[in-house]
C-alpha cells in the first residue's frame, strides 16, 4: 500500500484535506491545482466551521415562494436572467427535492459530513502550525422578534432532531451579548460548541505546507483527462505532463463536472455565485459568528476585518460581479451594524459546487480507482476534513463507520 501513488485534483479544502489524510495513511501523494490553493471556494466562505448547517436550501415551500423571492429586491437570492434557459433543467430537478421527505434525508446526510466538524478540522491540523488558524465559538442567529424566529421553526425543528439545541436570548440582552447589534434585534438564537477559521485563504495554503513538510508534492497544473485502462486509472493528464498514479481523488468544485464527463458521468452540477465584503479595520467586531436571519448572510470576525458572507446568486461561471447581492449585503449590514465604521471594503465573487440533490459526491466512480470529493454546496469549509477522511479510509480499505451510501457519485449514473 505505501508504494501506491495517489493523485488528487483540486488544492481547497476538501483536497488538502484528502491529500493529508491519504499521506498519514502512507501513500505517495501528488495534490494538483491549476491555481494557488485555498483561493476558490475556500477562500472566500463565511469562515464558518457550521455544525448544525444540515438544512438545505430545498425546504417545503419553496417551489411556491421561489418566484417571489427572486423579484424581492430584500431578499437574498438573484438570478442573472440571461442564464435561466441554460439553468432550468438543473433547476427543476433542484424544486423537486423541496418536500419534507427529502428535506429531511438531505439534512440527515448532511449532518454526517458536518455535524463533527470542529473535532474533524482539529484532528486534521493536530500538533501542526495549521492549528493557529481554528477558534473555537458560539454561532448565533440573529432574529428580529420572536415571531420571526418562530417563522423558522422547521429548520429548528430539524437541528433539534439532529441535537442542535440553541440557548434563546431576548430583548436587552441581545445586546449585552453582541452589543453591536441593532437595537431592533431582539432575539439571538445561539448554538454552542462552534468555531471558525480566522482565513480561510491562508489556512488552506498552509494545509498545503504541512503536506509537503509530510513529504508529499503539490504541482500547480491545469488537469485534462483522466487515462484509464481496462476500466481502471493508471495515469492524470496535465498540461505539464502525466502523472502515473494508482488512484485519483476528484476535489475540483464545480469544475469536477468536466472531468467527470471524461469518466462518462454527467453529473447534474450548477455553480452557485456566492459573495462576500470584507470590511477592513472596523470600529467594531461581534464577539462570535452571527447569522443575519434577515439577510441570510453570515457576519464573521477575522484576521482581515469583518467578513459577510453568503446569498445566493445563479447566473453560471462568468466571472463579472453583479452589483445587486453586493448593494444587498451592504443596506443589511447597515441596517443590522448601524454604529459600524471601516477604512475600505474587500468584495469577492466565488463558485460553490451545486448537485440537484445538495449532498456532495463522495465516493469511487465505478470501481476505476477514481474517487469523487466535490459538491459541498454551501458546507466545503465546514465538512472538508470529514470528507477527505472518509474518502483516504474508503482508499486504504478502511471503511468508514459511517452510512456514506448517500454520497454514492453513481447515484446520477443514467440506468
Amino acid at each position: 500500500m505505501a508504494s501506491q501513488h495517489i493523485v488528487v485534483v483540486g488544492a481547497g479544502i476538501v483536497g488538502a484535506a484528502s491529500a493529508i489524510w491519504l499521506r498519514r495513511a502512507g501513500f505517495d501523494v501528488t495534490l494538483v491545482d491549476k491555481g494557488t490553493p485555498g483561493m476558490g471556494a475556500s477562500y472566500g466562505n463565511a469562515c464558518l466551521l457550521a455544525r448544525c448547517a444540515i438544512v438545505p436550501v430545498t425546504t417545503p415551500g419553496l417551489m411556491l415562494k421561489g418566484p417571489k423571492y427572486l423579484l424581492d429586491p430584500n431578499f437574498p437570492l438573484f438570478m442573472r436572467w440571461s442564464y435561466l434557459p441554460r439553468l432550468l433543467p438543473w433547476l427543476a430537478t433542484y424544486m423537486k427535492h423541496a418536500n419534507d421527505a427529502d428535506t429531511r434525508r438531505i439534512a440527515r446526510g448532511i449532518t454526517t459530513i458536518v455535524g463533527d466538524s470542529v473535532e474533524q478540522h482539529k484532528a486534521l491540523t493536530d500538533g501542526t502550525p495549521t492549528a493557529r488558524w481554528i477558534k473555537d465559538s458560539d454561532y448565533s442567529f440573529v432574529y428580529r422578534d420572536r415571531a420571526a424566529f418562530e417563522a423558522d421553526a422547521y429548520t429548528w425543528e430539524l437541528r433539534r432532531e439532529a441535537g442542535f439545541l440553541p440557548e434563546i436570548i431576548e430583548g436587552a440582552a441581545v445586546r449585552d451579548r453582541e452589543p453591536m447589534l441593532s437595537k431592533d434585534m431582539r432575539l439571538l438564537a445561539v448554538n454552542k460548541d462552534h468555531g471558525y477559521i480566522l482565513n480561510p485563504g491562508n489556512y488552506v495554503k498552509d494545509l498545503v505546507a504541512q503536506l509537503q513538510a509530510m513529504g508529499g508534492r503539490f504541482l500547480q497544473a491545469d488537469v485534462k483527462d483522466f487515462d484509464l485502462m481496462g476500466g481502471q486509472i493508471t495515469a492524470v493528464d496535465t498540461d505539464k505532463g502525466r502523472l502515473s498514479c494508482d488512484k485519483a481523488v476528484l476535489s475540483a468544485g464545480v469544475w469536477s463536472a468536466a472531468l467527470m464527463a471524461k469518466l462518462g458521468l454527467e453529473v447534474p452540477l450548477e455553480a452557485e455565485r456566492g459573495y462576500h465584503i470584507v470590511f477592513k479595520n472596523p470600529s467594531q467586531l461581534p464577539n462570535n459568528p452571527m447569522m443575519l436571519s434577515e439577510g441570510k448572510f453570515v457576519a464573521t470576525p477575522m484576521d482581515q476585518g469583518l467578513r459577510c458572507a453568503g446569498v445566493v446568486e445563479f447566473g453560471g461561471l462568468n466571472p463579472e460581479k453583479s452589483k445587486k447581492p453586493l448593494d444587498f449585503l451592504r443596506r443589511t449590514v447597515a441596517r443590522t451594524f448601524p454604529d459600524l465604521t471601516y477604512e475600505a471594503e474587500e468584495e469577492w465573487l466565488g463558485f460553490r459546487p451545486a448537485p440537484t440533490d445538495s449532498l456532495p459526491l463522495i465516493g469511487e466512480v465505478r470501481g476505476s480507482g477514481v474517487y469523487t470529493a466535490f459538491g459541498h454546496h454551501h458546507i466545503g469549509l465546514t465538512g472538508g476534513p470529514k470528507t477527505g477522511r472518509l474518502v483516504a479510509d474508503m482508499i486504504a480499505g478502511n471503511w468508514p463507520n459511517a452510512d456514506t451510501s448517500a454520497f454514492d457519485p453513481m447515484r446520477f449514473a443514467k440506468r
